[in-house]
């Protein structure tokens, strides 16, 4: 198998596999590579091991060589200029009257391209700005339309937890997310109680999920007629994390409930589980999923 080197381009972001090429590298190394935006300036985040072939996403290029002190110092001035370009940027799309609004711009570490990203309702015809923003900067520029929750990995903030956004701290790829994890873990079904800074559904919802979904295969379903220690009645809520049932009788009485303390109809084929087992099968919801978002990590 060959040897490879996991280098990563933003602080939170995927890492991509490169050729160590002889060069003795460890966690945290500033690298030079190459890329298809050019020469850029990464961090070892995966120090070198032996990859199997799939696992590659295209053929190694290799590492052109560690950063040097010149190197980073380039590095550092290119996001000074980078912020300058964002205030000219703005300008220049006030002039053109552009409904878009800029997020983030970025320079590849050798200055061969200028990218800026940015966030509109619609798509934006942009090649008068293009066409006067590379007279300006005299450089290759590209323009990249990016979602709301690129958006919100990009800009940061504090989500309504009372920490830093997840997807600006440690979430390196944005996984869609559905209403159906929302249902399944007993949620209030209204998007604004459970949405993110981006307006999207929060990414925390995904963590749990499987725990969830998993532990409702032990439980009856809302609705659902069950058999108690006291006699027949209808589910009325559940307590997921408890595995508790709460039971309505045809008197009107609630009675909590163990799910192991119950039995129900629907069983797990050809499995002998505990009374109370259902079908891993379930009916087909519609559920509204936020969109997986472009990866705009994309080097090699």
């Amino acid at each position: 198998m060959p040897i490879a080197v996991g280098v990563a381009f933003k602080r939170v972001a995927r890492s991509y596999w490169f050729d160590p090429a002889g060069y003795e590298l460890k966690e945290w190394d500033k690298v030079i590579v190459e890329t298809t935006r050019g020469q850029e300036m990464g961090t070892v985040r995966i120090p070198p091991r032996e990859v199997s072939e799939e696992d590659l996403q295209a053929p190694l290029k290799p590492i052109l060589r560690p950063a040097t002190a010149e190197d980073i110092e380039q590095y550092k001035q290119n996001l000074y200029l980078a912020k300058e370009a964002i205030t000219i940027c703005k300008a220049k799309i006030l002039k053109h009257g552009l409904p878009m609004k800029l997020v983030h711009s970025e320079y590849a570490f050798d200055r061969s391209q200028l990218t800026f990203y940015f966030v509109a309702e619609n798509r934006v015809d942009f090649r008068e700005l293009v066409r006067d923003l590379a007279a300006t900067f005299r450089t290759r520029i590209q323009l990249m339309q990016i979602g709301p929750r690129d958006q919100a990995k990009m800009m940061g903030g504090i989500g309504p937890c009372g920490l830093t956004l997840c997807c600006s701290t440690f979430l390196k790829e944005l996984m869609p997310i559905s209403m159906k994890m929302a249902k399944d873990q007993s949620l209030f079904l209204n998007p604004v109680k459970f949405s993110g800074m981006c307006g999207k559904l929060m990414c925390c919802l995904q963590y749990e999920h499987e725990m969830y979904k998993e532990a409702r295969t032990r439980l009856p379903r809302i609705g659902e007629t069950v058999q108690t220690p006291q006699g027949e009645g209808r589910v009325n809520d559940l307590n997921v994390l408890k595995e508790e049932v709460v039971v309505e009788f045809a008197s009107g009485a609630l009675v909590t409930y163990a799910a192991s303390e119950l039995q129900w109809e629907r069983q797990v084929t050809g499995c002998a589980c505990a009374a109370g087992a259902v079908s891993e099968a379930r009916e087909e919801e519609t559920a509204v999923v936020d969109e997986e978002v472009p990866d705009t990590d994309a080097y090699l």
